[in-house]
């Protein structure tokens, strides 16, 4: 064991791979997807974003249609999360985008022969509310709740 292998182990198998010649190509290359710009794979910075917004704009409808709930218990906690899925839900599933994705620029598509339906955007709401499947990604980017239904987010603008 020399210095080497210690480096390796520390920056990480995709790393060490990549030292032995083995190209993963960029987010999306399999898909056919460009490497940058429109049509390319949305990056994290923006998924992250959108969320924010989505989550932002489910807490103040929450508060509007709700007021005698109190911010930060579980019952408004609870509201607010319904109110983000029929939100996520129901624009994605008519749009390809909910709130927070139109403004940062991301719509989703589908990857499989299948287009787009009600039921693969219910499933992948369903797990992105679960938040976990969401957190975990592969080299193009896909949470497992992409994964699951056979979408990839890309950049609309």
């Amino acid at each position: 064991m020399d210095r080497r292998d210690i480096g390796s182990w520390l920056s990480g198998p995709k790393a060490a791979l990549e030292e032995q010649g083995m190209d993963f190509g960029y987010p999306g290359q399999r898909f056919g997807l460009p490497k940058q710009g429109v049509g390319s794979v949305a990056r994290m910075g923006r998924r992250i974003v959108a969320l924010i917004l989505d989550w932002t704009a489910a807490n103040l409808v929450t508060h509007l249609a709700f007021p005698d709930l109190v911010y930060g218990s579980g019952e408004f906690g609870a509201a607010a999360l319904g109110v983000f899925a029929a939100e996520v839900l129901l624009l994605t599933a008519t749009t390809g985008a909910s709130f927070g994705y139109r403004l940062a620029g991301i719509k989703l598509i589908s990857i499989s022969p299948m287009r787009l339906t009600f039921l693969k955007v219910l499933v992948r709401t369903a797990l992105l509310c679960l938040v976990v499947p969401a957190l975990i990604w592969d080299r193009d980017g896909r949470g497992l709740h992409d994964k699951a239904v056979g979408t990839i987010t890309m950049r609309a603008r």
